[in-house]
């Protein structure tokens, strides 16, 4: 790895310089681990009184932690922001050389271009569009009439049903699973029917989606995934879902059918959305709250119920099933107590 030298690092990550703009980084590694040719970062008071020992060649950290520190810093209002572009620089390995490996099953009729890399035993239908720069991992499986845009890496396992649509420079990780039947059933006294699932998934540029993450094909429109947009591991997307740009989903969150979230939200761990919803750009849902109804205002959403001792939890649940009763009471109280003060008026 050929490294980058702190004065490149201040034109990548946007921070200001204190020190040798000449010094070479090589790799990042944590405050207290580093050792020279390593960039490190501080960006949570805590980690401060690494600071002092660390042996790192660079470290990003913010104007108010430089005082008192005298190495090379790369200056930001943002460390954790810096940091990730200079770590990200840093990591880029060389594009792998093309090649298609010998075991792969390509149709005839798909269109790829000259530039892309097809690993072990991937398989690749008709009429599917694979554009230059493109890394297919072992074993995945790409159907008919998808198209992967320029620089989009699949990981191994990965799995795209038929007129699947994936944009530039998408990441997708292991065993997701792209295109699949959305949960569509008619109940036939008792039986269910399945309803076709007719519509298509599309992807923007720049989408990154997690490991086992499920990402359910329309009903009869296609589900959208806007420009931007991360998912983490083994998040659900249900059938003609529609992402708003740069929004941010954490692992193992659920969106049922026909939900509608706008940009820049946020869903933290294990929250759920019930379907046909829609979410105002801005939403922020916290780890584990189920969302009901529409929010249509941005801010914070939660739901959730923190974990109590068992014993407490269930003289508390215990009172929940009493709540109707204590509300009867009290309007029951007020009325008399209304009826007391207005005969003392």
């Amino acid at each position: 790895m050929p490294g980058l030298t702190a004065g490149q690092l201040i034109q990548i990550t946007g921070a200001e310089l204190r020190g040798d703009a000449d010094c070479l980084v090589l790799g990042v590694a944590p405050l207290d681990q580093a050792v020279s040719g390593q960039l490190a970062f501080l960006h949570r008071p805590e980690f401060r009184c690494y600071l002092a020992h660390t042996r790192a060649s660079v470290v990003i950290l913010s104007p108010e932690e430089l005082p008192g520190y005298d190495g090379n810093a790369l200056v930001s209002d943002d460390p954790l922001l810096a940091y990730a572009r200079a770590a990200t620089a840093l990591s880029k390995s060389e594009q792998p050389m093309a090649s298609r490996h010998a075991s792969a099953v390509i149709d005839p009729a798909a269109q790829i271009a000259s530039n892309v890399t097809i690993g072990a035993n991937a398989v690749i239908g008709a009429r599917t569009v694979i554009a230059d720069q493109v890394v297919i991992g072992p074993n995945c499986t790409i159907g008919d009439d998808c198209v992967l845009g320029q620089g989009t890496v699949l990981h191994s396992n990965v799995a795209l049903y038929h007129s699947v649509v994936l944009g530039t420079d998408c990441i997708i990780h292991a065993g997701a699973v792209l295109g699949s039947d959305g949960f569509g059933f008619a109940n036939d006294r008792g039986s269910w029917v399945k309803i076709p699932q007719l519509g298509g998934v599309r992807l923007g540029n720049q989408v990154e989606v997690g490991a086992n993450t499920t990402i359910d094909r329309g009903a009869l429109n296609d589900t959208l995934v806007a420009d931007g947009v991360k998912l983490d591991n083994q998040v659900h997307v249900g059938h003609n879902v529609q992402i708003g740009e740069d929004t941010a989903i954490a692992a193992c969150a659920g969106i049922a059918g026909s939900t509608r979230i706008g940009k820049q939200c946020t869903l933290a761990g294990a929250s759920g959305l019930l379907g046909h919803l829609e979410l105002a750009d801005r939403v922020h849902v916290s780890a584990m709250s189920v969302v009901t109804r529409n929010l249509s205002q941005p801010g914070r959403y939660t739901s959730l119920l923190p974990a109590t001792p068992h014993a407490g939890w269930r003289k508390n649940f215990a009172r929940i099933g009493q709540l109707d009763r204590m509300a009867q009471r009290l309007r029951l109280l007020e009325k008399k107590l209304a009826q007391v003060i207005s005969q003392l008026n």
